[in-house]
């Protein structure tokens, strides 16, 4: 993927579609546009504030290995439980929590936010390969459905282009939508997203999908902290390093912070993957943790740091091509700055990387 490098740039809205709740009882679908699409989006700035604050993230895969395929060593259940495996090994097939018999796919993550915390945004992200033993139509890429906790399904479009690109056997895409109004006022709990638009089957590109909820939020407990959130979208190439930068950051030696990846196709153990973060100080960190080894950081895991990890459904271990990662950055920031860059490698033949976040703290 090629992650667009020097000072970021908001980018502009195109096929702006907005957020509709026109999912109806019986499983009715009101007819909507399709979003525009490309097949390279360059990374740029989505969100950013200077706020006392933070990130929290929800995040779950849309499709797993199947059970009963005795043609895959090893099987199935120990791959989900963590062990070795790469979803083109497998005859996949969704995962699909609900019950709802409108939906074929569907699952479930837990957005914690801190007490008294307010969401200032928030922003869905969902992707996956459309070509795998079938072929899904793009037309549906830019639509899913999402319910609150304790809610009924709404149907949330696309509101920005839609990256979609064949190449290396797989039939790609990543879309968007704010939701900042839905989160704000639902605040905590299990959120669930349906319908991804993934495909099912088996092929040497494999199967893979998934979605991530990224909320920013404000709170008078928390220390101030630069917010920024990038997206886009485009295939990763074998050893290319790409760099996304946060200039203008004023870092204070010492600081905190965290950042998150949302990435597609990674596999496990296989190496020749990093991400590191570099200061205009001279420090250069290779993020990792007990999750996601430095030199395989695109290795199908939803992670995050601490002993308490949000709730998923179902919380399998290896999510079989879909990464998102959140990584503490206090080692990194101990010397401070004013720049940050952040550098992403990888040696796969078809990756991609769709968002990055970070959350670091301000000088006072």
């Amino acid at each position: 993927m090629r992650i667009s490098l020097g000072p970021p740039l908001r980018r502009a809205t195109v096929g702006v579609l907005a957020l509709a709740t026109i999912w109806v009882p019986g499983g009715a679908r009101a007819a909507a546009p399709p979003a525009a699409e490309a097949p390279r989006l360059p990374f740029a700035e989505r969100y950013h504030a200077v706020q006392h604050g933070g990130f929290v993230r929800a995040a779950n895969a849309a499709i797993s290995c199947r059970t009963g395929d005795a043609r895959s060593a090893p099987a199935c259940p120990a791959v989900r439980e963590g062990g070795r495996g790469a979803n083109g090994d497998f005859d996949m097939f969704y995962v699909d929590v609900d019950r709802d018999p409108n939906t074929y796919n569907s699952s479930r993550a837990e957005v914690r936010l801190p007490q008294g915390a307010r969401v200032t945004y928030a922003r869905l992200y969902w992707g996956g390969n459309l070509k795998v033993g079938e072929q899904k139509p793009p037309k549906d890429n830019g639509r899913v459905l999402v319910a609150e906790p304790g809610g009924e399904y709404k149907q949330v479009l696309a509101d920005t282009v839609v990256g979609h690109r064949v190449a290396k056997g797989a039939d790609a895409f990543q879309a968007s939508a704010d939701v900042t109004k839905l989160v704000r006022e639902s605040s905590s709990g299990l959120y669930t997203v349906a319908q991804v638009n993934v495909a099912m089957g088996r092929s040497a590109a494999g199967a893979w999908g998934g979605w991530t909820l990224v909320v920013a939020y404000e709170s008078a407990a928390e220390p101030l902290r630069q917010l920024s959130l990038w997206d886009g979208f485009d295939a990763l190439e074998p050893g290319a390093s790409r760099e996304i930068r946060l200039r203008g950051a004023r870092i204070p030696k010492g600081a905190g912070g965290r950042a998150g990846l949302v990435a597609y196709n990674g596999d496990r153990a296989r190496a020749g993957d990093s991400l590191t973060l570099s200061t205009d100080r001279g420090s250069n960190t290779r993020l990792a943790d007990s999750a996601n080894p430095g030199d395989d950081v695109l290795n199908s895991t939803i992670s995050q740091p601490g002993s308490a990890p949000e709730a998923r459904v179902p919380a399998y271990s290896n999510t079989l091509g879909y990464d998102s990662d959140v990584f503490d950055l206090g080692s990194a920031l101990r010397r401070g700055g004013d720049q940050l860059a952040f550098r992403l490698v990888s040696q796969r033949d078809a990756a991609w990387a769709g968002v990055l976040f970070a959350a670091v703290d301000a000088q006072q």
